[in-house]
């Protein structure tokens, strides 16, 4: 049961993002992107990337044999952004989705270890 709550808060920590696919209002109010710039169908395009990881971590919270590749996929795609925010100098625009990252980190950590000791 804790492993399926692990999984089950990743798959949270992606579902606003994930929303935006949707809600493309939220966009702008995530982003700060508006609908008129060129970068927002590649946001809108991120939010279905963001809705396929909510699936692998749902997927995950049911099915213990996709565990650990969702925990790849899920780490590709948290360390990915933090890496690339602290490349472009900590944006403050987008610190929030940063600090969320950070926090879910270790929710993450834990499920990979007990995915891998399974």
């Amino acid at each position: 049961m804790f492993d399926r709550f692990l999984w089950l808060l990743l798959a949270a920590v992606h579902a606003l993002p994930a929303l935006a696919l949707v809600r493309p209002a939220m966009i702008t109010r995530l982003y700060g992107v508006a609908p008129a710039d060129d970068l927002f169908l590649m946001i809108r395009h991120r939010a279905a990337l963001f809705l396929a990881i909510v699936v692998i971590a749902i997927w995950a919270a049911v099915d213990l044999a996709t565990r650990r590749m969702a925990g790849v996929a899920i780490a590709i795609s948290m360390l990915s952004f933090l890496w690339l925010y602290w490349q472009a100098g900590a944006p403050p625009g987008l610190r929030l989705i940063a600090r969320v990252d950070l926090v879910a980190l270790p929710v993450l950590i834990l499920a990979m270890w007990r995915a891998l000791a399974q």
